[in-house]
């Protein structure tokens, strides 16, 4: 290596006897070189991995490409400050602030990487089984604060950072931390808690202690967050999450979510036709699912009615509102037709004449 930059120098004095010409050769002959490999890279291979049947190539080509296009360049700075030959100072200003560049821009390249492994990883099921859709925003996580943490050793090491001094600081920082920052820590850890135990996923609808429902859209270390059906995002801490009774409408066996449309009927109608035509009007919509198909349970004898429910199931929680609107209205006007009455509840109010109230109390008088 030695060698070839002695070779290289040799050569720049034969073009510029001027350092600073010879920095600035060496900038734009960097540059070209990275350009001409960018090319190669953008064009030429990507035409290659474009034509096979992975898609793991041209991800990785995408990734890639361009933190390789800014170390060239990055390497050819570095020689042109070494060939400036400034002051100790300004050389090591200069030398670390560009290692720092490459550093954070090769860390951002690997975390793409690794969050693409574990896309690729989470579809294997049958080999990798604790890689699931519920269980990737941990590992995500756990992988960017990995990488931060290296990045950050790496750049204290460029710096010639000692680390040793802040080591035994941070115990003792550590210590006070874990004290004022009580609740937030109690947050981290139960988020750390969520995701490994995964009561709920993204995309699930869940519904809270405080009667908040929404779609679980993000959960991260510290909070979580709800969209509601209002498109309104509700943080939660996570501290409490893991505290709370939380109800998931898309857990169990599976997503499916089963809608209850109670109705009563008035005493007299023919039970056998108010079945058949709630199970017509379940499945007149395409949207209620047929496995497991709808039922009609004669539920209690009210003061009124004969009480009713009509159970089908959606395959997402989010469809309730809507299916359930239009089973509502579809019942009502297929009873109309049929004849079946929806009664209501009545009352009879007595009032008695006011001679009779007072004969009433006249005799309660006479019997005391």
């Amino acid at each position: 290596m030695d060698f070839r930059k002695e070779n290289l120098l040799e050569i720049l004095g034969q073009i510029a006897p001027n350092r600073y010409v010879q920095a600035l050769v060496i900038i734009v002959l960097f540059w070209g070189l990275a350009k001409i490999l960018d090319v190669i890279l953008t064009r030429v291979i990507k035409g290659w991995t474009e034509k096979t049947k992975f898609k793991l190539d041209d991800q990785f080509l995408e990734i890639f490409h361009r933190p390789v296009f800014l170390s060239i360049i990055l390497f050819g700075l570095v020689l042109a400050t070494e060939r400036l030959a400034f002051n100790e100072t300004m050389s090591f200003i200069t030398l670390g602030g560009l290692k720092t560049v490459a550093v954070f821009y090769w860390a951002f390249a690997a975390a793409r990487f690794l969050k693409l492994l574990l896309n690729l990883l989470s579809r294997d099921q049958s080999r990798f089984k604790l890689i699931q859709d519920r269980t990737m925003p941990l590992f995500s996580n756990v992988l960017i604060l990995l990488i931060t943490g290296l990045s950050i050793y790496v750049v204290f090491l460029v710096w010639d950072i000692d680390l040793t001094a802040w080591v035994a600081s941070a115990g003792i920082l550590g210590l006070a931390i874990s004290f004022a920052a009580k609740d937030t820590l109690a947050n981290l850890f139960s988020g750390v808690f969520i995701m490994a135990d995964a009561p709920y996923k993204l995309g699930d609808f869940i519904v809270l202690d405080s009667v908040e429902r929404g779609e679980v859209t993000n959960i991260g270390i510290r909070s979580t967050r709800l969209l509601t059906r209002d498109d309104v995002e509700i943080t939660v801490p996570n501290s409490i999450m893991g505290n709370s009774k939380i109800i998931n409408e898309a857990g169990g066996r599976h997503e499916k979510f089963r809608i209850r449309v109670k109705v009563g009927v008035a005493y007299g109608s023919d039970i056998d036709k108010v079945h058949q035509v709630l199970l017509d009007v379940a499945n007149m919509f395409p949207d209620v699912c047929r496995i497991p198909e709808p039922r009609v349970r004669f539920r209690s004898f009210g003061d009124s009615s004969l009480d009713h429910e009509l159970l089908c199931w959606v395959e997402k929680p989010v469809l309730r509102g809507r299916i359930l609107h239009l089973l509502n209205t579809a019942v009502y006007k297929r009873f109309l037709q049929e004849g079946i009455q929806i009664p209501f509840p009545q009352r009879e109010v007595l009032i008695r004449p006011a001679s009779a109230e007072n004969a009433d109390r006249g005799t309660d008088e006479r019997e005391t």
